[in-house]
């Protein structure tokens, strides 16, 4: 059946990636790459119109993909009444330059199209200065090249965010507004590091949720929390971080905190704008990985979600895999092992066995004590607020009664003093 087509609203792209041998597996394009670029488009608000894979030994230092193969893009592109053309590589301005001049569109790269998605998804004035950022960093270099990009008018994907008339200022304009963005966002994680601060002091552990986009992060932190945020089956449907106080059980409090999606050949540009969010996985206590159990390229995602815990989390961060969506497959797909769990968000299953998994991950071990103190140790009490859960203190004539949870540094110290663990 013939899609009906809203042109003023919706913008028709042909689909385009390069696989060449010179290319990292990070660079080149693939069939389900072109998959997800295509889903990435739906979310912008888009439609694919056909997709070309190209391959070549290396790419044309000119239209990329040679000239010949950008002709037959033209063609499908007129064919098909499409509007624009997206690589699902990275294009240098001079390739988008000449693709545009031979194509007759506008041409944007995979990064540009996650760039224009976070611009559409950020809500609170740290994501949108997190995103404005990112696309100033991105832009920067590019302006010589991007032609009939800048130029285009009257919105619609990758015109979003900065603006033209900003763009086509010189570039002293335009690194000025990226470092007042910088200090902004450097303001922003000072706040940020006052409450991680006040959550050390107060002994609350802090357990980050990360996963490849639509893995069901924010579904699982509305089951688990009552966050109501919004949580809707598309690529990067929240940006905006929100932590939560989660009670796991009687001797355990912690405070979740949902990140922004991962997603292969994430642009750097947004690694380093979004600093001031995923640096939360730097002082996680426990990583909470959302996989999607009936994603068929899970192991794939897997592996792209764990190359970049390994550059934003410290060492050894425990991690907990939380395998989501479990009620869409056999039981026998999903690994059994330490440190793995199944649930179901969406459903509400298995969210106790959650709880105990990761109140057994966060602690070899937090202890619940009964502590009695002799008046001669009325300083510890101090020491106990600064680096303990207190729950009550209680002058009595047989000491200071003190109800506290303990880590196991401070387990060891006062051990001699506790009267029983709860």
């Amino acid at each position: 059946m013939e899609p009906n087509f809203e042109t003023t609203v919706q913008e028709r792209a042909v689909l385009v990636g390069l696989n060449a041998d010179c290319f990292t597996k990070e660079q080149t394009a693939t069939e389900e790459s072109l998959e997800e670029l295509d889903a990435l488009l739906e979310t912008a608000g888009g439609f694919c119109t056909g997709k070309v894979l190209q391959n070549r030994h290396t790419p044309d230092s000119h239209s990329f993909i040679g000239e010949g193969k950008a002709l037959e893009v033209k063609m499908l592109v007129e064919a098909t009444a499409s509007t624009m053309v997206i690589f699902d590589n990275e294009l240098s301005p001079g390739n988008i330059r000449a693709l545009e001049e031979i194509i007759g569109v506008t041409v944007l790269d995979r990064s540009a199209l996650i760039l224009d998605i976070f611009a559409q998804r950020a809500k609170t004035k740290e994501g949108r200065l997190q995103v404005e950022l990112a696309q100033y960093q991105y832009l920067l270099p590019r302006l010589s090249g991007m032609g009939a990009s800048l130029s285009r008018q009257g919105g619609g994907i990758g015109t979003r965010g900065p603006g033209e008339t900003k763009l086509e200022s010189d570039r002293r304009h335009i690194r000025e507004r990226i470092n007042r963005l910088e200090q902004e966002l450097e303001q922003v994680r000072k706040v940020r590091g006052v409450q991680r601060e006040r959550r050390k002091k107060n002994s609350v552990p802090v357990v980050a949720i990360v996963g490849y986009t639509n893995a069901g992060k924010s579904t699982l932190l509305n089951q688990l929390t009552g966050a109501g945020i919004p949580a809707n089956n598309r690529l990067f449907d929240t940006l905006d971080t929100t932590s939560r106080q989660l009670h796991v059980s009687d001797n355990l409090d912690v405070i979740l905190s949902d990140t922004v999606g991962f997603i292969a050949k994430l642009p750097h540009h947004l690694v380093r704008a979004f600093h001031a969010t995923l640096e939360e996985l730097e002082y996680a206590d426990l990583l909470l990985q959302v996989i999607d159990a009936s994603d068929p390229h899970r192991e794939e995602h897997i592996a792209v979600v764990e190359k970049l815990i390994d550059k934003l989390a410290k060492p050894e961060t425990p991690v907990l895999r939380c395998y989501n969506k479990a009620d869409l497959v056999y039981p026998e797909e999903i690994p059994f092992g330490e440190n793995i769990v199944a649930i179901s968000a969406s459903q509400g299953k298995n969210m106790d066995g959650l709880l105990k998994a990761i109140e057994k991950a966060l602690d070899h071990a937090r202890h619940h004590v009964l502590l009695r103190l002799p008046y001669a140790m009325g300083g510890m009490v101090e020491t106990l607020h600064d680096g303990a859960q207190v729950n009550n203190v209680e002058y009595t004539a047989e000491g200071i009664d003190v109800d506290a949870v303990l880590d196991e540094i401070l387990f060891g110290r006062l051990r001699e003093y506790v009267v029983k663990e709860c």
